[in-house]
């Protein structure tokens, strides 16, 4: 813990002597000031995961997340580079249940099983990027950050809040809420005119999110098209998307329905094609607006030995009042992702979500968007200006009873496939789920967190953790960032 510490202290005074320095530098030699960034993030996990005795499914640790940046801006190009120091303190030994089926128990057991340590700790290059600025778009190129359906800044609110927390990330995103998180080798491109954005990505997927180390590249690559159009004064947004995916890891066994030795003796690559669409829309009514979503996409290509076809949808609706002090916003969808039904037909049927953070849909972490059907209901209100807090209750499903129970958010390490998958016995009924989030901006610089949720597990949970199918996960979190502008001032 101490060493954890000391490294982290040692960095943030390189960077502020940096800091101090770069102002003086700047006017001294007639080029434009850097910019440094700081953002610290510390949250204290607490877990009750279904009860797997005699391993340990109840447990706390530390999360620490140091994120340290430079960037500099030079007429029509500029530069960034970014470290990450991450660590994790306290994790359980003892999380990670022999039996295959009942796997890891919560994140602290991922968190264990990913590095062997109970302190997992590192420091890597998180962004390093070059980008050069045109009169209608921009092309980045090196390590970089890429969010899928945040192509655009949406001038309504609501569209903005819908777009990034109910479209972005459902199948490319940075993995924000594990505390290594995931980058990207490759480039990016944007072109913006008169209400259009295109945006292109081609790169290869960076080692990170649960392993501490995110420094080496894993043979993952992707490409990504993206057209986007904002209409009637901002009140409707659409887009139309493709995604290539290609895993070559393949000394890997695969997470899928099909027997061990079958999977096992798969070598071949994962190559799949995504093409799908999303709407939102805000129509202002009464005191009010109603809010909607829309977003599916299908599936096909090769999944291994195996043809690849598969499916997804997402409709969203809900009200908020606009005209009273607190501005409460009742909400409710349904989402669908297909499974597989029969595992010998030479056909994977299970919709694949990618590299995705999947904790944006699944804010509780133990299921994610594959083989799942979730309808829900949520409610959020922002009682002042710096706090706002959000309940939900979702109903989750397996989609096929023939399939898995799946998790996790995608390649993260070359020597784990990155889903983890298990059995649904024959039944689909997955777990009823409640949780409440605040989110408090306490000053300019400083944001505090808290999470709480229970699920109550159903048939599918009863069947793997006949102890206690019953699960709790709660964090309290404080984030701290600061940046030092061009000007030299806070």
């Amino acid at each position: 813990m101490y060493r954890n510490l000391y490294i982290k202290a040692v960095i943030c005074s390189l960077l502020f002597a940096a800091a101090a320095f770069a102002p003086l530098h700047a006017q001294s030699s007639g080029n434009p000031a850097l910019n440094v960034s700081v953002y610290d993030r510390t949250r204290v996990d607490a877990w009750q995961w279904f009860a797997a005795p005699p391993e340990a499914s109840t447990y706390g640790y530390v999360e620490s997340l140091l994120r340290l940046g430079i960037a500099q801006r030079l007429r029509c190009w500029d530069w960034q580079l970014e470290l990450a120091q991450p660590a994790v303190l306290d994790v359980p030994n003892d999380a990670v249940s022999p039996l295959t089926a009942q796997g890891q128990l919560g994140l602290g057991g991922t968190y264990y099983a990913s590095n062997n340590n109970t302190e997992p700790a590192a420091a890597f290059l998180k962004q390093g990027f070059v980008r050069f600025d045109g009169e209608d778009g921009n092309i980045r190129l090196g390590r970089l950050e890429f969010f899928d359906g945040q192509e655009t800044q949406p001038g309504n609110a609501t569209i903005g809040w819908l777009q990034t927390n109910r479209i972005a990330q459902r199948l490319i995103g940075n993995f924000g809420f594990s505390n290594a998180q995931r980058s990207f080798d490759g480039l990016d491109a944007h072109w913006n005119a008169a209400g259009w954005n295109i945006t292109a990505m081609a790169a290869r997927a960076d080692q990170g999110v649960f392993n501490m180390n995110g420094n080496p590249e894993l043979n993952v690559d992707l490409q990504y098209l993206a057209v986007t159009r904002s209409q009637f004064k901002q009140h409707l947004l659409w887009r139309g998307f493709a995604a290539a995916y290609h895993d070559g890891r393949t000394g890997l066994t695969k997470t899928d329905n099909r027997a061990l030795a079958v999977r096992e003796s798969d070598h071949q690559n994962i190559r799949i094609g995504t093409y799908g669409a999303d709407l939102l829309s805000a129509i202002p009514a009464g005191p009010g607006q109603f809010d909607f979503l829309f977003w599916g996409a299908l599936q096909n290509g090769s999944w291994g030995e195996l043809g690849h076809d598969a499916d997804a949808a997402a409709v969203e609706g809900g009200y908020q009042l606009n005209h009273v002090a607190t501005t409460p916003w009742l909400r409710g969808g349904w989402f669908r992702s297909s499974g597989d039904n029969n595992s010998t037909d030479g056909t994977h049927n299970t919709f694949f979500q990618m590299l995705p953070t999947p904790r944006v849909y699944a804010r509780l972490p133990f299921f994610n968007l594959m083989n799942n059907t979730d309808e829900f209901v949520q409610l959020m209100d922002k009682p002042v200006k710096q706090l706002a807090l959000r309940a939900d209750l979702h109903w989750l499903q397996l989609t096929s009873a023939h399939d898995l129970w799946y998790l996790g958010g995608g390649a993260y390490d070359n020597k784990v496939f990155g889903f983890t998958g298990r059995p649904a016995n024959g039944a689909t009924s997955l777990a009823s789920l409640a949780d409440v989030s605040a989110d408090w901006k306490t000053t300019k610089n400083v944001d505090l967190n808290f999470y709480y949720a229970y699920a109550q597990g159903k048939t599918v949970v009863a069947a793997i953790y006949p102890s206690d199918r019953n699960m709790q996960y709660g964090y309290v979190e404080f984030v701290y960032h600061w940046s030092l502008g061009r000007k030299g001032t806070k």
